[in-house]
């Protein structure tokens, strides 16, 4: 994803230094057939639900619509916020380290034709999640917003289902 400008404005003061990041996963479902979008991201070449960093401002629902349309150019329905969770920390190869705080959203499919939107992919597609051979095509923390989405139960997921830390004073 082009890194936004005030991201770009504040690299200026901090240079490489450590930023925590809000950011946004919009697991976009066509009712129709049930399928996922996913685009190729151009930067890696991933395979990954529509995601993106959240504006100043900006609730990271709205950041969900803003992205389906830039990246993959869609209209769609946020439906329900899945999971909150702190990704690992990372260095980009130009030595920028951060970590995203991700809000993961199920969103509905409403109108458009899924194309590659702008430069931050290189192909979009419905993916059939019963599909083995596209989930291998998926990270594991893709993986995990994309189950979190698709078995929704009512309840956003805190990223401490697996093991919660114990916390003593």
């Amino acid at each position: 994803m082009p890194t936004p400008k005030y991201i770009l404005d504040l690299r200026e003061h901090i240079g490489h230094d450590y930023l925590w990041l809000p950011g946004a996963t919009a697991v976009i479902r066509r009712e129709s057939d049930r399928k996922i979008l996913l685009v190729r991201r151009a930067d890696t070449g991933a395979l990954t639900p529509v995601t993106g960093i959240v504006d100043p401002g900006e609730s990271p629902a709205l950041t969900c619509l803003r992205e389906a349309q830039e990246e993959a150019n869609v209209h769609i329905r946020v439906e329900h916020l899945v999971q909150v969770k702190a990704d690992p920390a990372m260095e980009f190869s130009n030595g920028d380290r951060c970590q995203f705080l991700d809000h993961t959203f199920l969103c509905t499919y409403l109108e458009g034709e899924a194309c590659v939107n702008d430069e931050e992919s290189t192909s979009v597609i419905w993916a059939d999640m019963s599909d083995p051979v596209q989930r291998a095509q998926l990270s594991p923390r893709m993986l995990d917003r994309i189950d979190a989405a698709l078995n929704y139960n009512g309840h956003c997921r805190f990223g401490l289902e697996e093991e919660p830390p114990v916390y003593s004073d």
